[in-house]
């Protein structure tokens, strides 16, 4: 009874977004207050359905509920609970509910989020969210039912893949979910401007927290799902430009551009046609990347599904809706007044740098991953398009947009002073440089790992140049000079000196170890400045699989400074094996040992890694999330402004001229 009640739950939520849909365009449309208010309340219901069906078929899972045929394929009895919740979205129909709640969450947060918002505009924007949860609701009840019955239900399941039976599928997806769809939020209020005919700073004001929110979730998503990746595939790498990684990363650099073309267009109402553009093509990008991963045109450890009748279904609603924005940004972007006018050096013109270099680097990817999709579509052929392209084509974009960015921050808005910026800077720059030569003659090595590591103790050091400055002149106090300063030139500090640290974390790959040996117990393995010794190996049992277990030991000098235990672990079920690796972080490095073969003499067949800085990858990523957390809470650009008291007068964005 209760699957059921998940289904009629869906079927109804699926009426309401044609409601949401429909009659706030017709209140926005008559001017009738009464049917553009109806929006939030319709809102906030269709989300309480929504959630009903996704707890019913949580339920399912946990009781193994063997009648669905979700939870016979992605389920066994033995598995752990946390595997039972997390399986949920491990499979292609319970992540499809998985995105539906996220977008109805998007929704209601929309509806409740924002009463200083224009009536029409939140009307528009609610009904556009409508829309996109009406067409995928339909996706799912039309072709990924995640509540099919069987006739005669299966004793037993038929587990989940062994890959995703790992704490970071409970992360990774939902961080991902919440990056892709949280674009739409942004993507439906570019529509409703569009619809509307209203833009300007007060607009941008009120939208760039749903960008920063969005950006956040998907920068930790990504960076989880590497993580997951590092540790849980056995590879030892924690990015192969794999194309459904590549969907991830497209959203990422459109949603970064978007953000620094918000600050552009609050601060100096500027840059309106490309603000609209950006927040338009990163939920295209968001919508692109789930029709890679669902379409069947791809074969990857990431994708979910093989289906091409879903993959047609997703495409018509990719061709709607992106062709549809299109269509409205071409009829309304002449109608835009132009802003502010600034001078090429200045900080706006730092920023459209910025845009430009982000956008090209998400081009590259963009070509690199559709590229040889299309050929093999037209032609027949097959290419494989892998690291050395987008080495030779992404990182030389990256790596001056490094470079630029402290410069950015120096500059003052409407005219700048290069050469001033440059003189603020000379500390970062000397720094860099030194570390240059340092790691040139202590280390050596690959050479763009070398230069990456400058700029990247360049990059951290000049992000806080500014602050310093700010801090260190005037009378008072340091600290409460430091303390004075608007969270959200901290949060800039904060998220630059983020993708310092992740630079770092990448350059410091071309100094790792790595060893391929056969290994017997007492039998030492010298990796980087570490050895591995394996004391026992002995069989264990899950309480859904076999393993074998390799006790490690790693000293330095002698001395005994972690344990390790790597593990090949079969899964009878499924009858499916995967490498459990065994992973010591020392400082900001990581020993990595995989086991790839266990033999019968006795013997192990082990992949070994030393790599410094490694974590620093991950370190950044988080760092990055903190310094977007604080500008939300800047009472001038965060959600204290967009849900401040009721009673305060609402923005007049002003009509666009005609």
């Amino acid at each position: 009874m209760i699957v059921e009640t998940g289904h009629y739950a869906l079927v109804l939520a699926f009426v309401l977004a044609l409601f949401q849909a429909i009659v706030p365009l017709i209140g926005v449309r008559l001017a009738d207050a009464q049917l553009m208010r109806s929006a939030r309340s319709i809102a906030l219901m269709q989300f309480a359905f929504v959630a009903l069906a996704y707890a019913a078929l949580t339920y399912a899972h946990v009781v193994s509920d063997f009648s669905l045929v979700n939870v016979y394929e992605n389920s066994h009895s033995a598995k752990p609970l946390v595997y039972k919740i997390s399986g949920v979205w491990g499979n292609h129909e319970g992540s499809m509910l998985l995105w539906v709640l996220v977008l109805s969450i998007c929704g209601a947060s929309v509806a409740l989020f924002s009463r200083i918002m224009p009536e029409t505009l939140r009307a528009a924007a609610l009904a556009v969210q409508g829309w996109i949860g009406a067409a995928f609701l339909l996706f799912v009840l039309a072709t990924s039912n995640p509540f099919a019955r069987f006739a005669d239900a299966p004793l037993e399941g038929r587990d989940l893949n062994p890959i995703l039976q790992d704490p970071g599928l409970a992360i990774h997806p939902p961080l991902l979910y919440l990056g892709y769809v949280g674009f739409s939020v942004t993507f439906s209020f570019a529509a409703a401007a569009l619809i509307c005919g209203r833009l300007d700073a007060g607009w941008a004001r009120i939208v760039r927290p749903w960008v920063l929110v969005a950006w956040m979730f998907l920068t930790l998503g990504i960076a989880m799902g590497s993580y997951w990746a590092y540790y849980t595939l056995g590879w030892g790498g924690f990015w192969f430009w794999d194309p459904v990684e590549n969907a991830s990363l497209m959203p990422w650099l459109a949603g970064t551009a978007l953000l620094h073309c918000m600050s552009v267009m609050q601060k100096r109402d500027a840059l309106k046609i490309w603000t609209i553009f950006l927040a338009i093509l990163a939920f295209s990008l968001s919508l692109l990347g789930t029709f890679l991963v669902r379409s069947g045109v791809l074969t990857s450890v990431h994708a979910f599904a093989n289906d091409p009748a879903r993959g047609v279904f997703i495409l018509a609603i990719l061709v709607l809706f992106i062709g549809g924005a299109l269509i409205l940004f071409a009829l309304r972007a002449n109608t835009l007044v132009p802003g502010g006018v600034f001078a090429p050096v200045s900080r706006e013109g730092a920023l459209v740098l910025n845009n430009l270099i982000l956008t090209c680097a998400c081009a590259t990817v963009f070509i690199g991953t559709l590229y040889p999709l299309a050929l093999e579509a037209l032609t027949g052929d097959k290419i494989s398009v892998g690291a050395p392209y987008f080495n030779l084509t992404f990182v030389p974009l990256c790596l001056p947009l490094a470079l630029a960015m402290p410069f950015g921050q120096q500059l003052a808005w409407k005219r700048g002073n290069l050469l001033g910026a440059a003189q603020r800077l000379t500390i970062a720059i000397g720094c860099g440089l030194v570390a240059v030569i340092a790691l040139a003659l202590i280390k050596g090595g690959p050479v763009l790992s070398i230069i990456a590591a400058g700029l990247a103790i360049f990059l951290i050091i000049g992000s806080f140049a500014d602050i310093a400055a700010r801090t260190l002149r005037g009378e008072g106090h340091v600290l409460s000079r430091a303390l004075g300063l608007p969270r959200s030139a901290w949060a800039t500090s904060i998220a630059h000196a983020g993708i310092g640290l992740t630079l770092f974390g990448l350059a410091s790959t071309g100094w790792g170890v790595e060893e391929i040996a056969r290994m017997r117990p007492g039998q030492a393995v010298t990796v980087g400045p570490y050895e591995l010794t394996v004391t026992e190996i002995k069989p264990g049992r899950g309480p859904n699989f076999d393993e074998t277990v390799a006790h490690t030991v790693i000293r330095a000098g002698g001395v005994i400074v972690a344990q390790i235990n790597p593990a090949q672990r079969f899964y009878p079920v499924r009858q499916m094996s995967r490498a459990e690796a065994g992973i010591a972080t020392l400082g900001f490095g990581q020993v990595y040992m995989s086991l790839a073969e266990v033999n019968r003499n006795g013997t192990i067949d082990a992949r070994l890694y030393w790599k410094p800085f490694v974590i620093l990858i991950w370190i950044g990523a988080l760092v990055m999330a903190a310094g977007g957390l604080l500008s939300l809470s800047d009472r001038r650009i965060g959600f204290a402004y967009v849900t401040r008291r009721r009673g305060a007068a609402a923005p007049v964005l002003p009509q666009a001229a005609e």
